[in-house]
């Protein structure tokens, strides 16, 4: 049985004056049935007198502060605690509380979370993933609120250490601390109910990790996670693998694939794009066409019929999604040396794109490069947040910390006998990054941190107004690519 003695309850600071705090809490406390006393506030103004001076205040700007973690988790003087990281308020349903806590009592999980209520947004239900060992990515989403067990958090963040010495990343260190012990247990009910004045766009979430002004606070969330990967035992020491010898020859030097299904407003771009590449050694297009029920199929064949070298392979199979087109492309008899990405509604951003990619692979003798892009509208208009460049990858630790991230960048192009060795997984999204993930386990990736591409954002896009179950069923699966690449270099480092 559960007492709410048991429990502290940290509360954000809204910033909002005495009388909206005041209601809040007369709220949450009637929604938990805590007293003052078990209510711990944290923010960067004094609340207390508003409520009582009976409950605890930390004075912090943010929820991720390692200081204040610190503080937190020594201050709590009860068994457990429920953390409203995010400045929302909530209100808990009738058995929200006993939900949260009971794994936490029964030793199933160190920390819980679970779906919720956004009654900002017409009552919906805000449906979260379950967490796995690929769950490393620092933006994976518990919701606003958790609750966790206070001594064993404790134990989790002096034994790992992964707090020290940081300035920005206390709570990603604090719940990779507690994955090194257990992972994390999710709720698939709704346990409470949120108002919340904003949020995030998903541009400002998604390339966050590539925004130059949180250059530093992601330099600090890779060394975390290192040092989880450390000891995880999946972390690969620095990969100097050579990739260009091999036994085969190739009729070309390199190929553009390009997979496409419904494009007929891009695709003659796109194949325009490829065909005007100025190079100094023998190419091709292949396009792979997946059975489009619009014009796309009569526009790539009639560039084909004056364009000896565009190769219009349509597949025989009717299952193949994005990752089955590219195993099309990079095992047909014409695919060159090296394989090169070309979206169906993308360009590359001048004749050179092509030269510099294969002089890179020429001089770092890489299993795959990587280039860098610009964000534009339909109409080429460039698009915030602009050049999307990567920069935070390294050579030394760049395949570690791609665990950490949702991907390594675009145009990729592959060495093609290792593109045909791993192949691509038969899925229209997340094919590329299990693609890299596995060569960067062995081979080196080399980058070009000019923009090379031009990339389209518009209704079109297979990732554009995402419902929430297509958001969940991506980053779930993202998750599982990475819980698969970490199984592998985890074996590989035993």
């Amino acid at each position: 049985m559960i007492s709410i003695n048991d429990i502290t309850l940290i509360i954000p600071d809204l910033g909002e004056d005495k009388d909206q705090e005041r209601s809040h809490w007369k709220a949450i406390s009637e929604s938990t049935k805590l007293e003052s006393g078990n209510f711990l506030y944290y923010g960067s103004k004094e609340v207390t007198s508003a409520i009582s001076n009976q409950a605890q205040y930390i004075s912090t700007t943010s929820s991720s502060d390692p200081n204040f973690i610190r503080e937190l988790i020594s201050k709590i003087k009860t068994p457990f605690a429920i953390f409203i990281k995010d400045p929302v308020k909530v209100t808990f349903t009738k058995e929200g509380i006993s939900k949260l806590i009971s794994p936490l009592q029964n030793d199933s999980a160190i920390l819980t979370y679970s779906d919720y209520i956004n009654s900002t947004n017409q009552n919906e239900t805000i449906s979260l993933i379950e967490y796995q060992k690929g769950s490393v990515r620092d933006d994976f989403d518990f919701g606003p609120v958790i609750s966790f067990n206070v001594e064993k958090t404790r134990e989790a963040v002096a034994k790992y250490d992964l707090l020290k010495s940081k300035v920005h990343s206390g709570f990603y260190a604090l719940r990779l601390s507690i994955c090194l012990d257990k992972l994390p247990l999710y709720i698939n009910e709704p346990l409470y109910s949120i108002e919340v004045s904003s949020t995030k766009s998903s541009y400002e979430s998604h390339f966050a990790y590539v925004d130059p002004k949180n250059a530093t606070v992601q330099k600090e969330m890779e060394e975390v996670f290192t040092e989880y990967a450390k000891h995880a035992m999946f972390y690969t020491p620095m990969v100097k693998s050579s990739s260009t010898s091999t036994q085969h020859s190739f009729p070309l030097e390199a190929s553009i694939i390009i997979p496409v299904r419904n494009r007929e407003n891009t695709i003659a771009d796109a194949i325009n794009s490829a065909l005007n590449q100025e190079v100094n050694f023998l190419y091709n297009v292949i396009v792979i066409d997946n059975h489009s029920t619009d014009k796309t199929t009569e526009i790539v064949s009639s560039i084909a019929k004056t364009n000896s070298n565009v190769v219009h392979i349509i597949p025989e199979e009717k299952d193949l999604l994005i990752g089955g087109c590219w195993n099309k492309g990079i095992s047909h008899k014409w695919c060159g040396k090296y394989s090169v990405q070309l979206d169906s509604d993308d360009l590359y951003i001048d004749p050179h794109t092509l030269q510099k990619i294969v002089e890179t692979f020429r001089k770092e003798h890489a299993g795959a490069v990587v280039g860098s892009y610009k964000l534009v509208d339909f109409n080429l208009k460039e698009i915030p947040p602009g050049l999307i460049d990567h920069k935070e990858w390294t050579p030394e630790n760049g395949h570690n910390n791609a665990l950490r991230i949702n991907g390594l960048g675009a145009p990729r192009a592959i060495f093609t006998p290792i593109a045909r060795a791993i192949k691509f997984e038969n899925v229209s999204y997340g094919e590329d990054y299990a693609m890299m993930l596995a060569i960067c386990r062995t081979y080196t990736i080399a980058r070009i941190y000019e923009p090379l591409y031009l990339c389209r954002r518009w209704e079109g896009n297979s990732d554009s107004n995402l419902s929430m179950d297509n958001t969940n069923r991506n980053n779930r699966y993202k998750d599982l690519i990475r819980t698969r690449e970490i199984e592998a270099r985890t074996k590989s480092q035993n």
